[in-house]
């Protein structure tokens, strides 16, 4: 009885630990993946996140793949914060750091009109295939104040980027 018991107990706990670990993770980030025709002959496939800036503010961190049946490709990544908080510094390269200490840097899709000044996009069809598959990524903000917002990606978002790019 006294087995059964010590059992139950650790069993529990595991349980408990598993509860908590994704609920900690699902409070982090919220997923959602689509794939979708926009056109005849042109596919979209994309990975919407919203995530946390260091001061706890949300982005929505959209990146998206562009195929045609042309061969022409593109991906992007959408950066868009709250309005009248955000405002991106246009044109400004994106700076991608790696945990190897790599700094990348991602073209201004922007460069000369944006939709909104709290929306910002940039070309990562040269960047995605050197981010590192298991580890996460920090991205640098450039704003018009000058300042700069550093935005952490999760390695599972990156993971997850470089499956719908493939």
């Amino acid at each position: 009885m006294r087995q059964f018991f010590q059992r139950s107990l650790i069993l529990s706990l595991l349980f408990g630990l598993l509860i908590f670990s994704w609920g900690a993770i699902a409070s982090n980030a919220t997923a959602a993946v689509y794939q979708m025709e926009e056109a005849p002959g042109q596919m979209l496939y994309q990975s919407r996140h919203t995530l946390r800036d260091e001061i706890d503010e949300p982005w929505q961190v959209v990146l998206f793949k562009r195929e045609k049946d042309n061969g022409e490709n593109s991906i992007h990544l959408r950066l868009v914060g709250f309005p009248d908080i955000t405002n991106f510094a246009h044109p400004q390269p994106l700076k991608v750091f790696t945990s190897t200490g790599k700094v990348l840097l991602a073209e201004d899709f922007f460069a000369t009109e944006s939709p909104a000044d709290n929306v910002g996009e940039f070309d990562f069809q040269a960047v995605l295939p050197q981010l590192p598959q298991v580890a996460s990524v920090q991205l640098l903000l450039q704003m018009k104040d000058k300042s700069a917002i550093a935005l952490r990606i999760p390695a599972e978002v990156v993971l997850e980027w470089h499956l719908i790019v493939q």
